[in-house]
């Protein structure tokens, strides 16, 4: 049985793990948005309900997205071990955790932006296609317009299930508070730091979704045209 840890360094401890865990979530959520928007776009473009229906693409891009999305972020962990250390130069560390974290989320967001954009009214979207505007404009200006409060909310859905994954990673020494609970907190049997990692990856997820939901709020066409 080890010391009871002083909370001063608790708090150093976890502040530290707290700042790793933030750099993987955030640049994996960047990452997640800016290759799941695309796809997502894709697989509403050509579905049945898309802009340009094309239903042997819609299905092969469904399984891929589907079987990526069935796979456990542990399993994903340890199958893409090697590419990540090809990629990275290591499999282990907060930077290296960052790339199945990516991999895991794409098609997650993806599936968001394509719910996101099937809510968005055909009037709309018909309105569009009778003026003339172009495929692009349309994608861009109305479903991704009219869609921008789902999509922020889906990015805090996105972010708050990396907090989870990256501290999944923990168990296999992925830094941030995942690795310092498990390390530190569990297997050092110091209930500070283990509770303490507890608590603030709740309050890191509650801070998340609460900033996507209020500015889901504020860019949300409907409400702004009520008020």
């Amino acid at each position: 049985m080890s010391d009871v840890t002083p909370w001063s360094e608790v708090l150093e401890i976890l502040g530290e793990a707290t700042i790793d865990t933030l750099y993987m979530v955030l640049v994996s959520t960047l990452l997640a948005v800016l290759g799941g928007l695309p796809l997502g776009v894709l697989l509403h473009s050509a579905s049945p309900v898309g802009l340009s229906p094309k239903p042997v693409l819609y299905r092969v891009l469904g399984v891929v997205v589907d079987v990526v999305r069935s796979v456990p972020f542990v399993v994903l962990l340890v199958v893409l071990a090697s590419f990540t250390r090809l990629l990275i130069g290591t499999s282990i560390g907060s930077t290296a955790v960052i790339v199945p974290l990516t991999i895991g989320a794409i098609p997650f967001f993806a599936r968001l932006t394509q719910n996101a954009l099937r809510e968005v009214s055909f009037t709309v979207v018909e309105a569009a296609i009778t003026t003339g505007s172009s495929r692009p404009r349309i994608v861009w200006t109305v479903l991704l317009g009219e869609a921008r409060a789902a999509l922020v909310g889906a990015v805090g859905v996105t972010a708050v299930a990396l907090i989870g994954y990256a501290a999944m990673a923990g168990a296999i020494g992925g830094g941030g508070l995942g690795t310092t609970a498990i390390q530190d907190g569990y297997q050092g049997y110091d209930d500070r730091i283990l509770w303490g990692s507890v608590v603030v990856l709740g309050v890191l997820a509650f801070a998340m979704q609460l900033i996507t939901d209020r500015t889901a709020k504020i860019v949300d066409r409907r409400r702004i045209a009520t008020n």
